[in-house]
């Protein structure tokens, strides 16, 4: 900007919109929007701010014509040291859907249990980093890719606790009485994140927040390296295609509520039995009813407004009637929805009862209390004016309206007489070339396309008032007038009529507490007929598992596949059995090729172990699995050199969070250890880990490695089980072998990685490989004399003494062959082959 000095570029409002909505919902930054201050030259000052937790100041604005698909969550974190426990108390806020959640828990010093899918989280400050239980913290956070913001220690202080949650959960709940307030640290973060969101200053926030416990035990557990391996949610690196993630896969919703809680679905994996099988079960409904799950999707689901975001506006004060009509609209398709629902024919009276209960129940009663909404609506307003966007209440509701209206139907007419009046006199088609539209400018005026503005010159009647690329705009002088007469009508209809839409909109505000749990029902169905929807559409159509409790039963997946590589273009998936026996194959160790399909098969193992919990389909064609209380990962290689953490020191702090976190019931997927040190550590380092995880935690575990040696395991652990990826080697005779990847996994070891193979696959240069080959080989030939040395060095002191003498009299009768410098290559083989056949029994006699 000349004027001030400041750096500025100038954005469309639509532009701005996007920029916003990315830096905030996917670069995970905070924006603060500055004005200058009246009446003072270089005075500026903030007029409205947000963060990825905290976007109600901006709300409005960035989701005026989007729909809000992930909810912005913000979390709080207070610490107390009790002794030798650590106790975290934590509180979570979802302004979207206003929810308070609170936890206490007691946590390890790596604070492995605290890893939550959040994308803000407030802590401490600690300008000085003296206390060193904040700072590991504040390392947790930031290896979770969590924007970090910092309060003082006076925004936790609990003195006000009790009165402000009273206040945000309405009269007829105290506090005081709740379990959750008897959990100090909970309460202290609950406290900061209400005044950091400033919930207390926005009085329609007053009685409809809930607070609920987030009970850990619930839901299994997912710490961040999971959710990067199972590529649960869309990163920032996905590009276009969408069903890279599994969250995109899935997100077939018809609404936003829909896709918002099937986010919330994947991070919470279901724990118990009964609630699994449930929502299985309804998957498999629609799953066998096609027309009812098409007439769900197609008709009753489609076009659906969010709810929750609508009753949010009429408790703010900031509805408008397109908000009591899109309530309306909403509200319509409840009766088919429920006949959608009562048309379900099953021989099974079970199923029929679930859906009563579930479903058809909760739906006739939110229809019935929305009746007297309906009748309100129905009675004021105007549906054939909003036909064509203009918002008013019917004019027979009020006397002073119905003169405006009959005024206001005249000029109309009037205006569309002159319309047909200036299409005669041009020649024009009034339905296809001479257009009668209101434009922003201008009004109510004529357009034609530019090619036939040649008819206007030179006619001093018509007045031209703009070209643009759509046409030429014009009008008349009684267009004109008219044009105006209905516009200041129009205004004058809207005055008279603000104070009675007030009243309708207020009427209707009383409906939310309706509006909020009809919404949470809608969204409920809309995931399990998109679970449904997605299952029947897969190239090979997913199946139901069937699902053991906790330390029960097995792993056992025939044909399994990954859900998110089989959908891609051009991808022929080769399916896998799995098989996760308890006491015989719990540490599955998978050796093979690089780029064989090793972190594929492990990885989909995981996805299909989390989609089950979840209630969908799995993709396999046969399944059985028990209930996992968390899944662990350990995969791939990077750093964070910023926060001075290497690419080792990484791997070994997830590691260690493995170690800490895992139980019996856990599953650990480990794809490379100990690659990023030298050979020897990293070897001991995957074997002791390896060793640990199948004899002191006993969980099912997935280990992709390319130490060949690990297989050993086995051998000392009965419960190990040693898998390979296949390949196909064609040796050709000069030298060179051609490798062919199967990408099926089978029983045994395989000990060779081929990484030399998948570096020409890369275009190395030539001299480069027949470099690496050599050095390979040089180095085979080192580890065998190592092993050789290792053997000689197990042997007593006359053992070594007779087989000097037999390797000497070998070599002497090799020397003392006649003319053997004349020999041929292959005569001095055979010579050889005839000296060693005259020692074969001395040389198999000493070790």
């Amino acid at each position: 900007n000349i004027k001030t000095g400041v750096p500025s570029c100038a954005l469309s409002r639509q532009n701005l919109e996007t920029f916003l909505r990315d830096a905030l919902l996917n670069k995970q930054m905070k924006i603060e929007i500055w004005a200058q201050e009246q009446k003072k030259a270089n005075s500026w000052k903030i007029i409205q701010q947000a963060s990825p937790g905290n976007i109600q100041d901006l709300e409005d604005f960035l989701f005026s014509n989007v729909e809000i698909s992930t909810s912005p969550v913000v979390l709080s974190v207070k610490l107390q040291n009790l002794g030798d426990q650590k106790i975290v108390g934590v509180a979570f806020a979802d302004t979207t859907i206003r929810e308070l959640g609170v936890s206490e828990f007691i946590d390890n010093e790596l604070f492995s249990n605290f890893e939550l899918g959040v994308r803000e989280c407030i802590i401490q400050s600690d300008e000085a980093h003296k206390d060193y239980e904040l700072t590991k913290l504040r390392e947790v956070i930031e290896k979770c890719d969590i924007v970090i913001t910092e309060l003082k220690k006076s925004h936790f202080n609990i003195k006000d606790i009790e009165q402000d949650l009273n206040r945000l959960l309405g009269d007829e709940i105290s506090v005081v009485s709740l379990s959750e307030f008897e959990m100090k640290n909970a309460m202290a973060a609950c406290a900061s994140i209400i005044k950091y969101l400033s919930l207390l200053t926005d009085t329609s926030n007053f009685g409809y927040y809930i607070l609920r416990h987030h009970d850990l035990s619930q839901y299994m557990k997912l710490d961040a390296s999971a959710l990067r391996a199972l590529n649960l949610m869309p990163s920032q690196h996905d590009g276009p295609n969408k069903n890279t993630s599994l969250y995109g896969l899935l997100n077939k919703c018809k609404t936003s509520q829909g896709s918002r809680m099937l986010s919330q679905w994947l991070k919470q994996p279901l724990m118990n039995l009964k609630e699994i099988e449930q929502r299985q079960t309804f998957v498999e409904i629609f799953v066998n009813d096609t027309e009812l799950r098409q007439s769900l999707r197609e008709e009753h689901l489609n076009s659906l407004p969010d709810l929750h975001r609508l009753a949010k506006r009429f408790q703010r004060g900031k509805a408008t009637l397109q908000d009591v009509i899109r309530v309306y609209q909403a509200i319509q398709k409840l009766p088919g929805l429920i006949g959608a629902f009562e048309l379900f024919n099953s021989m099974d009276d079970t199923l029929r009862d679930l859906i009563e209960e579930i479903f058809l129940t909760k739906l006739r009663e939110h229809n019935d209390q929305l009746e007297k909404f309906k009748e309100l609506v129905e009675t004021t307003v105007d549906f054939e004016a909003a036909e064509h966007h203009h918002y008013v209440l019917k004019a027979d509701f009020n006397d002073e309206l119905k003169v405006i209206k009959e005024k206001l139907d005249k000029t109309m007419r009037e205006m569309n007489k002159e319309h047909q009046m200036v299409g005669r006199k041009l020649g024009l088609d009034t339905e296809k070339k001479l257009h009668f539209e209101k434009q922003a400018t201008y009004g109510y005026c004529l357009r034609m396309s530019r090619l036939e503005a040649n008819c206007l010159r030179e006619q001093p009647e018509y007045i031209e008032l703009a070209t643009q690329r759509t046409g030429v705009f014009f009008t008349t002088r009684k267009l004109k007038e008219l044009s105006s007469d209905f516009l200041s009508e129009s205004e004058h209809y809207e005055d008279v009529q603000s104070s009675l839409v007030k009243e309708v909109i207020n009427i209707s505000a009383s409906y939310c507490p309706a509006l909020e749990t009809l919404n949470v029902l809608l969204a409920h169905i809309d995931v399990l007929v998109t679970f449904a929807d997605v299952s029947v559409r897969a190239p090979t159509p997913y199946i139901r598992p069937k699902m053991m409790d906790k330390g029960e039963g097995h792993v056992i997946l025939k044909n399994a596949r990954h859900p998110c590589l089989e959908i891609q273009d051009d991808v022929s998936f080769i399916p896998n059995d799995v098989e996760l026996i308890r006491g015989r194959g719990e540490l599955q160790i998978i050796t093979g090729p690089n780029m064989g399909g090793k972190s594929t098969y492990i990885r989909q193992i995981g996805v299909i172990a989390l989609m089950a919990q979840v209630g969908c389909f799995v993709p396999c064609m046969e399944a059985s699995l028990c209930i996992f209380d968390c899944i662990l990962a350990r995969v791939g290689a990077g750093d964070s050199q910023l926060r001075g953490v290497s690419t080792f020191m990484l791997e070994m702090l997830e590691t260690a969070t493995i170690l800490k976190t895992a139980t019996a019931n856990s599953l650990i997927i480990i794809d490379e250890l100990g690659r990023g040190t030298s050979t020897y550590d990293g070897f001991g380092l995957a074997w002791a880990i390896s060793e640990h995880i199948s004899t002191q935690i006993r969980c099912f575990c997935l280990f992709a490695t390319h130490f060949h040696e690990l297989t050993a395991l086995s051998e000392e652990v009965p419960h190990v089980r040693n898998l390979h990826v296949t390949a196909h080697i064609d040796q050709k005779a000069c030298g060179t072998r051609d490798i062919t990847l199967l990408y099926k996994v089978t029983e045994g070891v395989c000990d060779e990685s081929f990484g030399i193979h998948v570096a020409e696959l890369a275009n190395f240069p030539e001299i480069a490989v027949k470099l690496a080959r050599r050095k390979a080989n040089e180095l085979e030939v080192f580890m065998k004399h190592e092993k050789d040395q290792d053997a000689k060095d197990k042997c007593s002191k006359q053992e070594i003494e007779e087989g000097d003498i037999i390797i000497k009299e070998f070599l002497r009768d090799i020397a003392q062959t006649p003319n053997i410098e004349s020999m041929n290559h292959n005569s001095i083989l055979d010579r050889i082959q005839e000296v060693k056949g005259k020692y074969q029994e001395k040389i198999e006699g000493n070790p």
